[in-house]
């Protein structure tokens, strides 16, 4: 099992990332009760659920929240926004927590250990890649990477760029060269310099280009017929601040792919952090990363509570 080294959620460094979604929320408290009592009523449920669909919870998890919130309203013994706010990531985190896998990676493997990373443009794909390489490093495990977006030049420089800082072997061909030709050649290379971990980044247009999921097959036959478990992971990058969009990406590519987590990428940047719980429940895919920053140790394993107490402003 790979693990997190040094690189926990907790504390000051994820309450500071979520920012501006835990600002909306809180503010939104602030506002609704005079003072740190809180006295409920249906005008004040109403609103604080319009603040949690606001901030992309989704209805339906924003509803699940409220109506405990009601039981627990009415059973006594809430009476300020702090005990509000701890009830909320209580909740929150319930949502989240069958959500929250880590990657399992064996030590004892013979061939390497293949991540495809998959998703639309701009959402920090071949970046992440980059990061995800650097903390399996953290972890010890040797890694190479491969440029198998080959429809965008620009992204085979900038996984290049990104081999030479981490010093990490990046197998990339011309730009418009067969991807799953990359992809073959990059797990040959790997097995044959005994490398633990291979992180293939795969081109990124709209998740309803039907040659852009055609390629993603094609990747995902080559390197199959040399592993058969390959890949053993299959991780969607999606953009935290796109909102309700990561849904129908999600969808699109578990149609194609058999996705087995999603990466939430640049939730510091946005006040819609709640897409996370959307996503999680509505999808039903894992949350296995989540990127608050532009450094490299801000790509973290996701981690439930420590998530969901951020995004409602408890610090600790």
């Amino acid at each position: 099992m790979a693990h997190s080294s040094n690189q926990d959620q907790s504390g000051g460094g994820l309450f500071s990332r979520l920012k501006k979604t835990r600002d909306s929320i809180a503010g939104g408290l602030a506002g609704l009760f005079s003072g740190n009592r809180v006295e409920f009523s249906q005008a004040v449920f109403e609103e604080l659920e319009d603040q949690l669909i606001m901030a992309d919870f989704g209805v339906r998890p924003s509803a699940q929240v409220i109506e405990n919130l009601r039981t627990r309203a009415g059973q006594g013994g809430l009476e300020t926004v702090e005990e509000l706010q701890e009830l909320l990531a209580e909740q929150l985190a319930a949502l989240l927590h069958d959500s929250a896998r880590p990657i399992s990676y064996s030590v004892q493997r013979r061939l390497p250990f293949v991540i495809l990373m998959v998703g639309v443009n701009g959402v920090g794909k071949t970046t992440t890649s980059a990061k995800l390489a650097a903390w399996f490093q953290g972890a010890g495990r040797s890694v190479m990477l491969a440029a198998c977006d080959t429809f965008r030049a620009a992204a085979i420089e900038q996984l290049q760029v990104w081999g030479e800082r981490l010093n990490v072997p990046v197998i990339a061909q011309a730009h418009g060269a067969d991807a799953a030709a990359v992809a073959h050649d990059a797990l040959h290379a790997a097995t044959a310099r005994k490398v633990d971990v291979l992180i293939i980044d795969s081109a990124g247009r709209a998740h309803v280009n039907d040659d852009l999921m055609e390629q993603l097959r094609k990747v995902r036959r080559v390197i199959s017929a040399i592993d058969t478990a390959a890949p053993h992971e299959t991780l969607l990058v999606v953009d935290g601040g796109t909102g309700q969009n990561v849904l129908s990406q999600a969808s699109a590519f578990a149609g194609v792919v058999d996705l087995t987590g999603v990466c939430v990428t640049k939730l510091d940047g946005t006040a819609r952090g709640g897409v996370v719980v959307a996503l999680a429940q509505q999808s039903g895919l894992p949350i296995s990363f989540i990127g608050v920053g532009e450094a490299l140790e801000d790509l973290r394993p996701f981690n439930a509570r420590d998530y969901a107490r951020a995004l409602v402003g408890v610090n600790g």
